[in-house]
């Protein structure tokens, strides 16, 4: 199994996005290396700018760049951007719908000893509550490396959040990506699986389990947060009858409440979800981590068999 860090998938879009147009630039703060903006910094120094640990001036700087014309990507840890920065995001950036790209790194729990203070499990949440902003949550690096690509082609604020660990490697460069088009990456018709990022993996490792007991489920890939894909979302959950949803987050306000606040209104099922229960991360192993917050295939086999066990 190909394991690759889903921030390479980021380094690389941006390098090519800047290849495809001379306008995106990139702006660092302080932690460029660790979020791989320094591929894009060797490559075109000059459309490169550094601002030092200044979360709210790094996005201030993206706001007046541009209005001048430039396409900005503002890169920092997740956990960072989305909090300290999140009333300039808000006001200067969604107020004005300005054409500013953010990437939003070490997402999720698996930043491992980094801890609780870098670990961002809430900014989902914060960035698909604000108006104009879109919100991407790749499943590996090859989706990283497009959506990075696709956010510098289309106008308009968004967020891609990326991790610092390696995950495995599930799509190809063939696999068609485009923002806001959720994906069933495996059929079933006793259950719809409804993940992003990291756990799009976990997922598929838990429908094959299933299916050995009878189960099956489908995978989507949802990796658009926000627009989410309501016929694709509404006709997994009516195919089905019963939905699991699965994110590196918390439960409140992430993923799994954005999709289940659609299907409530249009498609109500049972449904249970898989993610972070009201608590702060903690320092350890990134696999180990994963498990200890109830995030690996396990907790998804046991929500379905939960889920179905009601019905």
């Amino acid at each position: 199994m190909v394991k690759k860090p889903t921030r390479d998938g980021y380094g690389e879009g941006l390098v090519e996005a800047g290849r495809r147009n001379p306008k995106v630039v990139a702006i660092g703060a302080d932690i460029t290396a660790s979020v791989r903006v320094n591929w894009f910094q060797e490559k075109y120094p000059e459309r490169f700018i550094s601002l030092g640990i200044a979360e709210q001036n790094q996005v201030g700087v993206a706001a007046g760049l541009s209005l001048s014309g430039h396409v900005p990507f503002a890169t920092n840890y997740g956990v960072f951007l989305a909090g300290r920065a999140w009333d300039q995001i808000r006001t200067t950036v969604c107020y004005g719908n300005l054409n500013v790209k953010f990437g939003g790194a070490h997402g999720g729990i698996s930043v491992g000893p980094d801890g609780a203070t870098h670990q961002a499990l809430e900014e989902i949440a914060v960035m698909r509550c604000l108006p104009n902003m879109q919100v991407v949550v790749p499943a590996d690096s090859i989706e990283t490396r497009k959506a990075t690509i696709a956010a510098a082609e289309m106008i308009g604020p968004i967020y891609i959040r990326f991790g610092r660990e390696k995950v495995p490697i599930i799509t190809q460069a063939e696999t068609p990506f485009k923002i806001g088009e959720a994906y069933a990456i495996r059929e079933g018709t006793d259950v719809a699986i409804i993940a992003c990022g990291a756990m799009v993996y976990e997922s598929l490792v838990a429908a094959e389990q299933l299916a050995e007991e009878g189960i099956e489920a489908m995978v989507i890939n949802n990796h658009t947060i926000k627009p989410l894909d309501a016929k694709m979302l509404i006709e997994a959950a009516a195919r089905t009858g019963a939905i699991v949803t699965a994110e590196e987050h918390q439960v409140a306000g992430g993923m799994g409440s954005a999709v289940l606040e659609l299907l409530a209104q249009h498609c109500p099922v049972p449904a249970k979800m898989v993610g972070v229960k009201d608590r702060f991360g903690e320092s350890g192993d990134p696999d180990e981590l994963m498990a200890a917050f109830d995030l690996k295939h396990t907790a998804i086999i046991n929500a379905v068999k939960t889920l179905l066990k009601r019905q």
